[in-house]
């Protein structure tokens, strides 16, 4: 089937596809979602803040340490957390309940969630057994010019690994709230993990060094796992409240279990691309000429490209995997890429204005975040730099959020696999080339990370489209077409605001700065917004008609 010729799906399966159990369109999971996302990431973005400025400038070299320590745990978070082990699991759980009952999906949940208990307690004994190696081979750099580094570094992941073993039990729990149409509460769960990092590191910090010196980050490293535990801990309440009552179960000779675990294995690897390729953007930072500061650069730009990305990407993915999941029971539906298209279109409304105003914005942007304390002028110029860079990658980092959970949904889990395979040696390559040849900085470690995520989107897309026989390909182009000349205006306004109002910034007083800075943003959403309605987008018309319900409520 073409996709000039497309048929278009039945107005009911349209109405299934984006609607929840009460038949109303998935925008309202999408706005609770979105917010408890947005409140985690800025909590996430406050605890990077007081990590800047306790330990910047002349300590940044064991900033670098922490980030570095962290990596591994934080790898197989965004694999469970927001990948592999949820897609997989949440893919399966809602095709079982929907065919077999819920009494047929919790055994499966217990059998899960025992068999994760079990394993990640494994992974994090052998992770703290073989941190010193695992820590020489992410940070090659470090291990003859700073060997004091590695050192450090050994001792506080040796500390946050058994975070593994919480973090998956949490995304565990999440996955069955998510399929059971519970979205805020394990949304907001990662809230409490940076509640609970910030309280307990920053209290045991300073319990270790009053002054806030190297070993207080020790403190952090104790932090993390009490985040932790407390991200798993918020979300068990709901999970007795939807009928879930836990008891070890080691029946794990099951088909559920089996099929889960056969998603999962490719989602793996296929599911790690983007978090891949910013690892060995870290691994590759510590043979820059400049060994003390990059990995914490691209460390604090990417989390800025996380907000973002979580609020849009991950909120939409959160909402409609587990619908997909249901459709895809019936096959490839109309319906079903109908939810596809209308998911990648509201990734792009939402991240096109965030990538360019990232890009034009982000030395003001990270200097009001995070120059302050022992963080210096050079550590904003380096770190904006590092978020210009990854701010071209957001869109496809998002969209591959979304289309990636649809290829597991229809049983076709090796294609993504492949495509981020190839996405991997893409990074890789241009990684080697920016360090060992062409000897440029950090900066283009991000940009080979951007680069490989356009290539995986690509790539996914297109066999997409060739399995599904046609997506909305034209509706597509005309809505990307719409979006790009109401951003080209946005960026105009970035960009005056940028010579204007936010020149000499670091000048200006707080309030001026945010002011300033608020009134730029501000004002560039309101042409972007404006521009949309005036080219009739589709989607900014739904959710000004949705706000006008909710203000009419009210």
């Amino acid at each position: 089937m073409s996709d000039v010729t497309k048929e278009e799906p039945p107005k009911q399966e349209v109405a299934q596809a984006s609607a929840g159990s009460e038949g109303r369109v998935n925008t309202k999971a999408f706005g609770v979602v979105t917010i408890a996302i947005f409140s985690s990431r800025i909590l996430g973005l406050v605890r990077e803040m007081v990590l800047a400025a306790l330990f910047a400038g002349e300590h940044r070299k064991w900033l670098d340490c922490f980030n570095q320590a962290f990596r591994t745990p934080n790898l197989l978070r965004d694999l469970f957390a927001e990948g592999a082990l949820s897609t997989a699991f949440v893919t399966t759980f809602s095709k079982k309940m929907k065919s077999e009952g819920d009494e047929s999906a919790w055994q499966l949940a217990r059998k899960m969630l025992t068999l994760a208990a079990v394993f990640m307690s494994i992974v994090s004994v052998f992770g703290i057994l073989l941190a010193p190696f695992i820590i020489r081979l992410l940070s090659p750099g470090w291990v003859t010019e700073t060997p004091e580094k590695i050192e450090y570094t050994v001792h506080l992941a040796q500390i946050m690994y058994p975070f593994i073993l919480l973090v998956s039990l949490a995304a565990l729990v999440m996955a069955m709230l998510n399929a059971k149409r519970v979205f805020g509460i394990p949304a907001l769960s990662s809230t409490f993990f940076n509640i609970g990092s910030m309280v307990v590191g920053g209290v045991v910090g300073w319990w270790i060094d009053p002054t806030f010196g190297r070993d207080a980050l020790i403190g952090f490293a104790v932090g993390t796992l009490a985040g932790g535990l407390l991200q798993l801990l918020v979300q068990l309440p709901s999970l007795r409240k939807v009928g879930f009552k836990f008891r070890p179960d080691f029946g794990w000779r099951d088909s559920g279990v089996s099929k889960v675990l056969s998603l999962m294995w490719p989602a793996v690897l296929s599911g790690s691309a983007v978090q891949i390729n910013v690892m060995l953007s870290s691994i590759f930072a510590s043979c820059l000429v400049v060994k003390d500061g990059p990995v914490t650069w691209l460390g604090q730009a990417f989390r800025l490209v996380q907000l973002p990305l979580g609020l849009f990407g991950v909120a939409v993915a959160t909402v409609t995997v587990p619908a997909m999941s249901r459709l895809a029971t019936e096959g490839i539906t109309p319906a079903f890429k109908h939810m596809l298209g209308r998911a990648l279109k509201l990734v792009f409304l939402m991240t096109l204005p965030a990538a360019v105003g990232l890009a034009i914005l982000g030395e003001p942007i990270i200097a009001l975040i995070f120059q302050r304390g022992r963080y210096t002028a050079e550590d904003t110029h380096m770190a904006a730099i590092a978020l210009q860079s990854y701010s071209w990658g957001l869109v496809f980092f998002s969209s591959i959020k979304v289309i990636q959970p649809a290829f597991y949904a229809i049983d076709r889990r090796f294609v993504p696999l492949v495509m981020s395979l190839i996405a991997v040696v893409v990074s890789a390559t241009m990684n080697t080339i920016t360090v060992f040849w062409l000897k440029l900085g950090h900066e283009y470690l991000a940009l080979s990370t951007s680069v490989s995520a356009f290539v995986n989107f690509s790539l996914l897309f297109y066999a997409m489209r060739q399995i599904a026989g046609g997506l909305d390909t034209r509706g597509l182009a005309v809505n990307l077409g719409k979006l790009l000349i109401a951003v080209i205006c946005m960026g105009a306004v970035c960009w005056l605001g940028n010579k204007t109002l936010l020149d000499h910034f670091t000048e200006k007083a707080l309030v001026l700065r945010v002011l300033y800075l608020g009134v730029t943003i501000g004002g560039a959403a309101v042409v972007y917004f404006g521009m949309n309605a005036l080219l009739k987008n589709e989607e900014v018309a739904e959710f000004g008609a949705i706000l006008r319900r909710k203000l009419g409520r009210k």
